[in-house]
């Protein structure tokens, strides 16, 4: 049975929450005060962490970048803010999720199984894979199976969802991906959300492996269509050697 953490200040929305939760064989653990939710997310394992921003003690943010900084399970925002700043803070604290008040519990419900889903799936991947195993690109190394990025020798720290979307385009370079397919590929939640998530996690990825954001060197961003990994071959990338024709096929191909 899935363990849910629910860190909400009113009462009437957590119990809602609990209730749909536990119709879905989970078992849920509500908090109602931001100190005395960290205090409980640091001290008992959970499977993924649901969290309000506006609480007292400790505001939803801290409360999402301290729990991030221990564990890789998912996050999922519910609060009333609406803004697109709320929403892009908090991915770039580490929240996997986002949803707005008024919600949808059955749609909650289905947003949690399916970042559990992922999650698992990721966890399952990385048992597979061979300890060995190891993505290179320049002065990037990536190894799957230990989620560990080295740039340059230095070892740099990913969320799940950047993990996940640094290795899958690494392992598909130079195929263009819209967002859509990434959101329902990394996501795994078809049109549940926003894609304009999708634009967030890359931007936050480029921060943190690109020496200049606005002319990457890894994520290239393919106008009108999305976005691809770098295929590096005698200083051209990918897009240079299909304008040259000396790339054809599969790595050509845009992903919808």
């Amino acid at each position: 049975m899935k363990k849910i953490l629910i860190i909400e200040d009113d009462q009437e929305i957590a119990e809602l929450e609990r209730d749909y939760l536990e119709a879905s064989q989970m078992q849920v653990t509500i908090i109602n005060d931001g100190l005395e939710g960290r205090k409980v997310a640091m001290s008992e394992a959970f499977d993924l962490a649901i969290l309000d921003l506006m609480l007292p003690g400790l505001d939803g943010f801290n409360l999402c970048r301290d729990i991030r900084q221990h564990y890789d399970y998912p996050i999922v925002i519910v609060s009333a803010r609406q803004t697109d700043i709320d929403k892009i803070r908090t991915f770039g604290l580490g929240a996997d999720d986002y949803m707005t008040k008024p919600f949808s519990p059955s749609e909650m419900v289905a947003r949690v199984k399916a970042h559990l889903a992922r999650y698992e799936q990721l966890k399952q991947n990385a048992d597979q894979s061979e300890l060995s195993e190891q993505l290179k690109c320049g002065g990037l190394i990536v190894e799957p199976a230990k989620h560990r990025v080295l740039l340059n020798g230095e070892e740099i720290m990913l969320p799940n969802r950047e993990f996940e979307l640094l290795v899958f385009l690494m392992q598909n370079r130079g195929i263009v991906f819209s967002r859509n397919k990434l959101f329902e590929t990394i996501w795994g939640l078809d049109a549940l959300g926003d894609t304009a998530t999708v634009a967030v996690h890359i931007n936050r990825l480029r921060e943190k492996i690109e020496t200049d954001t606005a002319n990457p060197y890894y994520i290239e961003t393919i106008r009108g269509a999305g976005y691809r990994f770098a295929i590096r071959n005698g200083g051209r990338t990918a897009y240079e050697q299909v304008a040259s024709g000396t790339l054809i096929g599969s790595q050509a191909s845009v992903i919808q």
